[in-house]
Formats: C-alpha cells, structure tokens, sequence
C-alpha cells in the first residue's frame, strides 16, 4: 500500500464515527494497541521537542526504509503516534519527503485537537521529514 492508501484507509475508518468522542475513543484504542518502547530508547535523544506530553520516536534505516517505533506518556496522544507510524513506516526516504501527511486534516483531527496538541503532532511530523531528509542523504553518500 502506498502512503495516500494508508491514509485514505484511516479516514474511511474514522468516518464511521460520527462522534467524536467515538473518534477520541477509537484513537485510544490504536494508541493501547501500539507496542511500547525500551525503557532505555525513552531518552532525551528521541524526546519530540514541541509536545506537551513527552513522545519518543526512535527511527532505523534497514534496507533503504525507514523504521520508526514510537510511544507517548499521554493516551490520546498514543493514538496519534500510533496513527502516524501507521502512515510512515517502513517507507523510503522519499516516500515521506514526497507526500502530504493529508489524513490529519480530512479526519477533522487538526480541530478537534487542543492548541498544544497540535503543535505536538506538527513537531511529530516535524521530525519525522527531518529523518527522511538525514537517511536520504546517508543512503545517497553510501552508494
């Protein structure tokens, strides 16, 4: 599946609820359902800087995709890492340079979000191009 397919995938799941406490719960749920990282991977290293509440998003490059794993201390949070890991992992580099993280937005998520959790998933998909951006210029110096 491609980047778009995933997304258009989460938006016509979040279209089943027309609440949005449904959707909150539901975002929940994925974030219950995302595996937690290493103790020792929750260092300052891979701390997201612009969250309220403390994400960790730890990334390797194998095979010329990007692995990201990722977890937050706060649930509807959790949800939203789990959401964006769904959408950009396992992807090139330019992959996730060349596409639109679009589904936040069609899903209504970017108003239904409180200020400070807005910033926190900007600086989530933030960081997730400045990887894709790092590993693109690793792998093109490699070659």
């Amino acid at each position: 599946m491609t980047i778009n397919e995933v997304q258009q995938e989460i938006i016509e799941e979040f279209s089943v609820y027309e609440d949005w406490m449904d959707k909150y719960s539901y975002l929940i749920e994925l974030g219950n359902d995302l595996k937690d990282l290493d103790p020792k991977e929750k260092t300052d290293e891979h701390l997201i800087r612009g969250c309220q509440s403390r994400v960790w998003l730890v990334s390797e490059f194998i095979d010329g995709k990007i692995v990201f794993r990722g977890e937050s201390d706060a649930i509807i949070v959790k949800g939203l890492v789990a959401l964006l890991l769904r959408v950009v992992s396992n992807r090139t580099p330019d992959e996730i340079i060349d596409n639109e993280l679009f589904f936040v937005e069609a899903i209504g998520l970017n108003q239904h979000l409180t200020p400070t959790r807005s910033n926190g998933l900007l600086s989530m998909i933030k960081q997730i191009k400045l990887y894709a951006v790092a590993y693109k210029r690793i792998s093109e110096k490699g070659e």
